[in-house]
């Protein structure tokens, strides 16, 4: 499909001369260098390349490329795109160095391209175990590699950190981050900070405690690893920090893990040699099943000390978190100018909706404001706590809060502009039901997969009724953070949008749901250029330039929670993934997106059940099943709908179910989970739902 040009400039492509490709900043080529420590400090002008996740240490994605700018990019076109052949998610920034483009896909595959055609070089494929889905909460993603001396990182879903030769794709070391076969996952791509790989994991949906580990570059040898929640106090602690953040829990929380897994965000700062890093939600969620205090170090942004792990500060963004508001969104690194000051300081958009800046030498809070609808609380107190609605945390019956569990903001990396002094980030309004399961106990979440069993996800009741009428919206803001306020803003046709690059050349590049990828001014949000890839975006851009000319990449697979289950704030177009690169004068095409509408046919197998036991399949499925094959048996795309099984497959259903027949494709075996009989109240549920889509062809919709 083509760009649509939708701001008409008398200019035209020849134009495009030899001058403004000499303007390109970064063009001149040299002999290429290693990524080095020293590389990796002076990122910020290497602008043809792009060697690490955020393109530099402040995680800022901020490019000085400028051939591609306000006014040339009326003739921005496709140069290549890249066919992953997945539907999965996809949410990797790509690494670029010296014409060679690295990415990610689904299942955590390593590509290395030509930067300048898309053609692969070699492809690295970790083949993790497809059953270990059933430990990841939110899709089969990985957001990117990290590059260091010629070699790269992976960080893979079943847990194992690996090293890559950078021009083979051969495997140099593997290590395992975490027990064979646990609950732990990696989604988030490593950093690199004095010859050591920096990794966190995923996994506080489940019975895990959260930790940050500091590997050996070169030989793959643990050389620090810190704990972000205490274990067994009957136990020694392994810091002084565990020891005071066991003051604050309570009960026998470490029988439930504790949570507070750092899945994502990690940054290294050269100037105070510290390792930043955000916290997930305590496990469990609940805070009457957890704790009734602080909980630290759950939802935190925490600073550690390069060399040793050692714990310099923590700051709390969401003591004793009770709706899911970890602290894992994007970290970024600035020097701004506040009340006459030159201060060094750390930013975040939080989940729980409020822009952090903290001093990033002590964790002192300079500011917090809200960007985002919330109801949960009503703003910062003296002290830097959030002044709660006590209502919000009550939950007599089941609550409304907003933002919702996925956040005012989530992941999706955002970025800063330091000509216009603004940060661009999608921000999400919406909101969740929280009811509390009465049945809950830790035996039970060390068995299940879904510690959160009784969420809305299953609550039916009138709350629910009032929350459907509450619809997401979206948006893409322009926030400055010195003055802590929106500059500008851009209502989005659909609630999510995805990552942000921002560039000299005034621009800032988001995609979104609905497939659109976009470049609006950066001064204040005049849509530019736009082009339709039909798949959903939710992966960052980013941009790097080859024998002087510019290109601007993006990966465009639709994925994550909100997909798999279904949810009104997922919505967005499922299909096969790629790796699309931009140029001007780009003419390259890719076929139209087309929604598959395939009518669910009635179900000819037939099952004894009665209403309570489809009510109480409806109920186990929304706790074992809904995760993967979506809410209310809608899949998003992404996995197969149940509504459509098939006689013989209903055959088989335990067997599938408990006996883990489909194990090789991804189906795990939930024999521990759930009993013969539930299994086939589970099935009565699919199969009503399956007759209830087929007696109404609007229910068929993905």
């Amino acid at each position: 499909m083509r760009p649509k040009f939708v701001h008409n400039l008398a200019r035209n492509v020849a134009l495009i001369t030899a001058a403004a490709i000499l303007a390109l900043s970064g063009c001149a080529r040299s002999t290429p260098q290693q990524v080095d420590d020293a590389a990796l400090r002076a990122a910020d002008a290497d602008s043809a390349n792009w060697i690490t996740y955020g393109r530099t240490y402040s995680e800022q994605r901020f490019s000085h490329l400028h051939q591609i700018d306000e006014h040339s990019i009326a003739h921005l076109g496709l140069a290549w795109s890249y066919d992953f052949g997945t539907r999965r998610g996809l949410e990797a920034t790509p690494l670029v160095k010296d014409g060679v483009l690295y990415t990610t896909s689904a299942w955590s595959i390593v590509y290395a391209l030509d930067a300048r055609t898309g053609s692969l070089l070699w492809k690295y494929d970790p083949h993790v175990a497809k059953d270990h889905a059933k430990f990841v909460c939110c899709d089969v993603v990985n957001r990117g590699v990290a590059m260091y001396k010629g070699r790269l990182y992976l960080g893979a879903l079943d847990g194992r950190l690996i090293a890559l030769d950078a021009k083979t794709g051969e495997v140099v070391w593997a290590v395992p981050t975490a027990p064979a076969d646990s609950p732990y996952a990696i989604t988030g791509a490593p950093r690199i900070a004095k010859g050591r790989v920096i990794i966190g994991n995923a996994g506080s949906e489940y019975a895990v405690r959260g930790y940050v580990s500091a590997y050996d570059a070169e030989t793959g040898r643990l050389d620090w690893r810190t704990y972000t929640v205490p274990g067994d106090p009957s136990k020694p602690f392994e810091s002084d920090a565990m020891r005071a953040a066991a003051a604050t829990w309570s009960g026998e929380w470490w029988k439930a893990g504790g949570g507070g897994s750092p899945w994502d965000t990690i940054v290294y700062d050269p100037e105070t040699d510290l390792v930043f890093a955000g916290t997930g939600n305590g496990a469990p969620w609940y805070d009457r099943f957890r704790s009734k205090g602080d909980d630290l170090y759950i939802a935190s942004i925490i600073a550690l000390k390069a060399d040793t792990g050692e714990m310099a500060w923590h700051y709390q963004t969401t003591p004793g978190d009770n709706w899911d508001y970890d602290a894992t969104q994007p970290l970024m690194l600035a020097t701004l100018t506040i009340d006459g000051q030159m201060r060094r300081v750390i930013m975040q958009a939080n989940k729980n909706g409020f822009f952090y800046v903290l001093d990033r030498q002590t964790g002192e809070l300079i500011s917090a404001r809200p960007f985002a609808n919330m109801n949960w609380a009503t703003g910062i107190d003296a002290n830097g706590r959030p002044i709660e609605n006590p209502v919000t945390r009550k939950l007599a019956d089941a609550t409304i809060v907003a933002p919702a569990s996925e956040g005012g903001h989530n992941w999706h990396p955002i970025s800063y502009n330091p000509s216009t002094g603004l940060v661009y980030l999608a921000v999400l309004n919406d909101s969740s039901v929280h009811a509390v399961d009465p049945d809950w106990t830790a035996a039970r979440q060390n068995q299940t997969r879904d510690q959160n069993t009784g969420t809305y996800r299953a609550y039916n009741g009138p709350v629910a009724d009032q929350w459907r009428k509450l619809p997401p919206t979206g948006r893409l803001v322009a926030w400055d953070p010195v003055a802590q306020q929106e500059k500008w803003h851009v209502d989005l046709p659909v609630p999510k949008g995805g990552s942000t690059l921002t560039t000299a050349g005034n621009l800032v590049f988001e995609g979104r749901g609905d497939g659109k990828f976009s470049a609006y001014r950066a001064t204040d949000g005049t849509l530019l250029w736009e082009f339709d890839a039909g798949v959903g975006i939710a992966a960052p851009p980013m941009t790097y330039s080859v024998d002087g000319t510019q290109y601007v990449a993006v990966m465009s697979g639709w994925g994550g929670p909100m997909v798999l289950n279904n949810r009104p704030n997922g919505k967005g177009n499922v299909g096969s993934g790629r790796l699309l690169t931009f140029k001007l004068g780009g003419t390259a095409t890719i076929p139209p997106y087309q929604r598959e509408a395939t009518p669910v046919p009635a179900p000819t197998f037939q099952l004894t059940a009665s209403p309570e036991d489809v009510e109480r399949g409806r109920i186990l499925y929304g706790s074992y099943c809904a995760r993967c094959h979506g809410g209310n048996v809608v899949s998003g795309g992404e996995t197969p709908d149940l509504r459509y099984l098939d006689a013989t497959t209903h055959a088989m259903f335990e067997e599938i179910v408990r006996g883990g027949l489909r194990r090789t494709n991804g189906m795990p075996s939930f024999a521990a989970d759930v009993t013969s009989a539930q299994a086939r109240q589970i099935e009565s549920f699919i199969l009503a739902r399956a007759r209830e889509s087929a007696a109404s062809p609007l229910a068929t919709s993905h």
